[in-house]
């Protein structure tokens, strides 16, 4: 049994942002902070105030988070990057709405006082009884995690403890977000106690300016009565918020997160439901009682479609039956479709999986090796490419010559000729591909082209079985990722606005090719019309292409078959790091790091000089104990990890890794924590700093072997399109669904019944046999998910229990 805590956030787009460039516009981006800790940042719009991003992730969080928040900046070249505001959002908020929120958020001011962080150790006791005076007892013992206010990357933290309008304060720890104070305070209580509080507050100590506040825990001394004693590690709280007047002036984000809180059970409690769904697709099927599959389709809204679609695929592609529940699909949705010009246009089941199929692991690597050169030549060419006569901007276009400048009719020209380089370059890439696209893409486009072909075989509808590919393939595949390269990790930021133009256009001409019609195009947008020979051309070779493809060999050509297909969740994570190595923490050098080129395998981490380095040295994954963080203020970089691991002679080896960025410093924390979750001997805690001048310089302790001033970090990990499947979780989700829908599949299994009375009374039984199948499944589902609950609840009752006595 696992916890599975996931966050899905969308970041839509913003509006009404404030100006803050000179040029009366903004470049504006966010960062994604769990608990204030960074883990993701958007790209860059440039050069507005209402930029659209569109950029969605999923993280793994652990089920112990507090807050979810969005700080929107400003990029700036040649200064610091200025704060425009942030959007906070807490789990209970995220709780209370289980279907998720979409909504616009107001951006509010940062206020340095709410912008906290951490833990701090206390044991608090009341001491005395009746006879004598009581007193109260604080002892402050350390802080984790504290925030960063001054510029060394570090605070000067000291407590202040307060009670009843007496203070008393601790000594200072200078250069330290993991303080150890171990000091005691105490008061003399009143009497009677009312409703007094004891408040802790941590605070950053400045010489010159004003100290900053760090956070604080208030404790009630009447709930003390009762247990006499608190100790125990509390999260640091914020004042209050200061309500500004000018809320709304900062402007709004659009946002889409939906928090999803799954418990898992063990493999074989999913077993009967994935039979089950596993023979609704078997071809042994005699289709005597109506299809689940159908049910599903028929009982899912347009709402949770996507959801769906994204998990039974996955489900079927683990049970190694994708093409059989493809196959099923296109069979329901040509059975409901008269008009083959509507065919796969709407966003039904069928479209929505095909479209998760395409998207896994083994069509986004065929897409990079397709798209990648083509893409990568406009954004480093960045030529200005425009065809629409009302859009020319001559200014943009630059000169002809030395003297002249250059007409509309130049640029158009010059633009048709870079279009259809880029068309035709992309078109004999896609012809080539059909010798490498993999073996399951190909069978599925295979079954889909002769499904289209039997149930239209007319030949005035020659050209619908052709249209069925492409509207796949070019309308939902290739030209979405030609508009949005980063959104389909083409390119790791987005593109210019002149970039963006070009792709733009490029996208409208293979939507133009994969409708197989120029004639449409050229009536709708006649300033297409220069690209009308390429987009002939294209047609040709695409049509070539399906053809090819369609006619894939048998899977029994196994050579064939490992050329064409790629592994499924075996992706190697790759590029250049600069890196560090110590044993057991020796004293680093000056500039310790250097360029490797390091790999992500199966079993190990190596990392070499070059890319194609014969020589390399490597870590095995089953030895890494700790992946995390490291203080910025130690290598003056706030993008650096360290992994750490054991030799076999049980000496400590740790491996700095500094990432340019920290998207990439967090798809590397991620990959790697994946990797190693079943490591059997990890560290439950660790130093976020370095061993140096004889001291840790997180907390400032002389030990060496010191366990650690801060807990590891396990739990926060961002879900990549290349991750390994998780066939329980998948069947954990089905189930979560179906069993949201099982009153309107009980509804419309019993109108299929009253529609088909004309059948044989042992088919109608079968029928029920099958769905009474399903329902029991979901019950004994059920009824586990219900035992673990109620242990919890009793695990809880007993903890409570135990603080009481």
């Amino acid at each position: 049994m696992a916890k599975r805590t996931t966050l899905f956030i969308r970041i839509v787009e913003g509006k009404h942002l404030p100006i803050k460039d000179i040029t009366g516009s903004s470049d504006p981006y966010c960062i994604v902070r769990i608990d204030n800790e960074a883990i993701i940042r958007t790209a860059t719009i440039w050069k507005t105030l209402s930029p659209f991003w569109g950029e969605e992730y999923n993280v793994h969080v652990p089920p112990s988070f507090h807050t979810v928040s969005l700080h929107v900046m400003d990029e700036d070249s040649l200064s610091r990057d200025d704060v425009i505001g942030k959007v906070t959002i807490r789990k209970e908020a995220l709780t209370a709405k289980p279907q998720g929120l979409d909504c616009w958020m107001n951006l509010t001011e940062i206020d340095p006082d709410e912008e906290v962080q951490g833990e701090i150790h206390l044991q608090i006791s009341l001491l005395g009884d009746g006879r004598a005076r009581r007193r109260l007892r604080c002892s402050v013992l350390e802080a984790r995690d504290l925030a960063k206010k001054d510029r060394n990357g570090a605070s000067d933290p000291f407590v202040r403890v307060r009670y009843n309008g007496r203070s008393q304060e601790s000594a200072v720890v200078k250069k330290s977000c993991y303080p150890r104070w171990n000091e005691t305070f105490e008061f003399e209580l009143d009497d009677p106690l009312a409703d007094s509080l004891l408040t802790v507050e941590v605070w950053d100590w400045d010489l010159v300016s004003k100290n900053d506040f760090l956070g604080k825990v208030l404790f009630n001394i009447n709930r003390l009565q009762l247990a006499r004693q608190e100790e125990g590690w509390f999260h640091l709280g914020s004042d209050e918020p200061k309500h500004s007047q000018d809320e709304g002036t900062l402007g709004s984000l659009r946002l889409q997160l939906r928090l999803r809180d799954e418990t898992v059970l063990p493999s074989s409690h999913y077993q009967p439901l994935t039979e089950l769904l596993s023979q609704s697709v078997g071809t042994h099927l005699n289709g005597n009682w109506p299809d689940l599959i159908m049910l599903i389709d028929e009982t899912t809204t347009s709402e949770s479609r996507q959801e769906v679609a994204n998990n039974l695929v996955k489900l079927f592609l683990g049970q190694g039956l994708i093409k059989e529940f493809l196959d099923v699909l296109f069979k329901l949705e040509l059975e409901k479709t008269t008009e083959p010009n509507t065919l796969f246009r709407s966003n039904s089941l069928a479209s929505k999986s095909m479209e998760s199929f395409l998207k896994q692991v083994t069509g986004m690597q065929y897409l990079h090796r397709l798209l990648g050169p083509v893409i990568n030549r406009i954004f480093e060419e960045k030529k200005y490419v425009e065809l629409d006569p009302n859009k020319v901007e001559l200014k943009e276009a630059g000169c002809a010559g030395l003297h002249r400048i250059q007409t509309e009719a130049d640029v158009i020209q010059q633009s048709s000729a870079l279009l259809q380089s880029y068309l035709s370059e992309l078109m004999a890439a896609l012809l080539q591909s059909a010798l490498y696209c993999p073996l399951l893409l190909c069978q599925a486009f295979q079954q889909l082209y002769h499904r289209v072909q039997d149930r239209f075989p007319e030949p005035e509808y020659r050209k619908v079985k052709f249209i069925a590919v492409t509207s796949f393939l070019c309308l939902r595949f290739i030209s979405p990722a030609i508009m949005s390269p980063k959104l389909f990790h083409l390119r790791e930021k987005h593109a210019d606005a002149r970039t963006s133009r070009t792709l733009l256009l490029l996208a409208k001409a293979v939507q133009t090719v994969g409708n197989l019609d120029t004639l449409v195009c050229c009536s709708k947008e006649p300033w297409m019309a220069p690209l009308q020979p390429a987009i002939q051309q294209g047609i040709t070779q695409l049509k070539d292409f399906i053809t090819r493809l369609v006619c894939c060999p048998d899977s029994e050509d196994v050579g064939l078959q490992s050329r064409m297909s790629l592994q499924f969740g075996s992706m190697e994570k790759e590029g250049f790091l600069f890196l560090h190595k110590t044993k057991d923490k020796c004293m680093l050098m000056t500039s310790p790091f250097k360029k490797y080129y390091v790999t992500l395998s199966k079993d190990t981490l190596s990392y070499s000089r070059t890319q194609h380095s014969k020589k390399s040295s490597f870590i095995s994954l089953p030895k890494i104990r700790a992946v995390e963080k490291v203080e910025e203020k130690c290598f003056g970089s706030a993008n650096v990890m360290q992994i750490i691991s054991s030799e076999d002679s049980g000496q400590q080896e740790t491996l700095y890794l500094d990432c340019k960025s920290v998207n990439e410093l967090n798809q590397w924390l991620s990959a790697l924590r994946k990797a190693c979750s079943h490591n059997a001997n990890t560290m439950s805690c660790y130093h976020p700093g370095i061993y140096k001048a004889d001291r840790w310089s997180c907390c400032h302790q002389k030990d060496k072997t010191d366990p650690g001033c801060d807990n590891t970090r396990h739990g926060v990990t961002l879900q990549e399109w290349y991750d390994p499947l998780d066939p329980d979780l998948e069947a954990q989700l089905i189930y979560r669904h179906l069993s949201n829908v099982h009153s309107s599949m009980r509804d419309k299994y019993h109108e299929l019944i009253k529609q088909e009375e004309a059948d044989k009374a042992d088919e109608g039984g079968e029928k029920a046999d099958g769905l009474t199948s399903l329902f029991h499944i979901l019950q004994d589902l059920r009824d586990a998910h219900t035992v673990v609950e109620e242990k919890e609840r009793s695990k809880c009752r007993n903890v409570f229990l135990e603080l009481q006595t």
